[in-house]
């Protein structure tokens, strides 16, 4: 089991006075001591914040979501709202960064002022790819609906307005993971359109949306020259576990000077879409390569497989088979009722009243697909 890494006996105010200390470099040995601040030591703090040197803001609050990254056991959250305010737009634009895992919704009325009233068009774009969480949460029931539909019509206001292009693409790849009616001909039409910064945002969206419709739109630009939209297009295919997707995601692990990213964002769009050979790839390429990166997201990848292979199992005896069994179960009570009151009635005639409402109900499952 996890365990909260222990912090050494360092006090707050000698963390404080490294931050001003601009003479020497801020130990990285103090960082986790900034995770979870709250009471007295986030308002000392507080305190302090403006009187640190700004470059200093801005790398600290970079180095801290790096550790974030790697360490799911630190929180900034309190240094990140604080942060909302610097008067730096870097320092901003990290500060929404940092907080784009919070489930807090409390935060949507920072983000959309950000959004709405923020100078910089970095800070702008940065809030917007923010609120893509809360659309999210919102389409899992999982935040109030008010908050969810605020959100939309926000950032439905922004790709209709003439903010900045990097503003509204990155509105667009929130708005993919919406079931608004409007948001699958917005991403048609930046999928249409001649620029690739555009087709990419679009396929980002496709890959949040989890509508299959969009496999072909996807599958047609696995080959894209482009590498921006090439990235993108295997990274949906893999969040829409394309199944027709495997075979130029396995052939594409064979070509040589390949682009890192996309290289890694293979690798684990396979271990999302699970199926013939993919087992075996990732495990081949895990013992032979020396490129500890590379390793270190093979193995991460072979163990999404595990659950990807796992959830394909339970498929087997999903859904469809369990509407199957509501009606097992509805007839067995019906065969209890009507042989109190007949002794003549006879078992056998379960399975004539049963049967079709099982076959429909799996039809409309959805989950009959075939699988490799």
């Amino acid at each position: 089991m996890n365990k909260q890494p222990q912090k050494k006996n360092i006090s707050m105010q000698q963390v404080l006075t490294a931050l001003l200390d601009t003479q020497n470099v801020f130990p990285p040995a103090y960082f986790r001591h900034l995770s979870d601040l709250e009471g007295k030591d986030l308002e000392a703090f507080r305190s302090v914040w403006p009187k640190v040197n700004t470059t200093r803001r801005y790398t600290l609050l970079e180095d801290l979501e790096a550790l974030a990254e790697v360490d799911t056991l630190v929180s900034f959250d309190s240094i990140a709202r604080l942060a909302l305010e610097d008067p730096d737009p870097r320092v901003r634009t990290v500060a929404i960064r940092l907080l784009w895992e919070s489930e807090d919704y409390r935060l949507v009325p920072d983000f959309l002022r950000l959004l709405n009233e923020d100078e910089s068009k970095e800070v702008r774009a940065a809030a917007a790819s923010a609120l893509g969480l809360f659309v999210y949460l919102g389409e899992l029931e999982e935040i109030p609906e008010d908050v969810q539909h605020l959100v939309e019509e926000k950032l439905l206001d922004v790709m209709r307005g003439q903010d900045d292009e990097l503003v509204r693409r990155r509105a667009l790849e929130s708005l993919g993971y919406s079931g608004r009616d409007e948001v699958p001909e917005l991403i048609r039409e930046a999928y249409l359109s001649s620029d690739p910064e555009w087709v990419s945002s679009a396929l980002f969206a496709m890959g949040r949306s989890a509508d299959q419709s969009w496999e072909p739109d996807v599958l047609r630009m696995l080959k894209s020259p482009k590498a921006n939209i090439q990235l993108e297009a295997v990274r949906a295919a893999g969040e829409l576990a394309i199944d027709k997707s495997r075979r130029a995601l396995l052939d594409m692990l064979e070509e040589e000077a390949q682009d890192s990213e996309i290289r890694a964002a293979v690798i684990w769009s396979l271990s999302q879409i699970g199926g013939e050979e993919v087992r075996e790839t990732l495990e081949k390429l895990a013992d032979e390569t020396d490129d500890s990166e590379e390793l270190e997201i093979l193995e991460s990848a072979l163990d999404n497989l595990s659950f990807t292979e796992d959830a394909d199992l339970t498929g087997m005896f999903d859904f469809a088979d369990l509407g199957q069994l509501d009606n097992v179960y509805e007839g067995i009570d019906d065969y209890l009722s009507r042989i109190e009151t007949d002794d003549s009635f006879d078992i056998d005639d379960l399975s004539d009243d049963s049967s079709d409402s099982g076959t429909d109900r799996k039809k409309k499952s959805g989950n009959n697909k075939d699988k490799s």
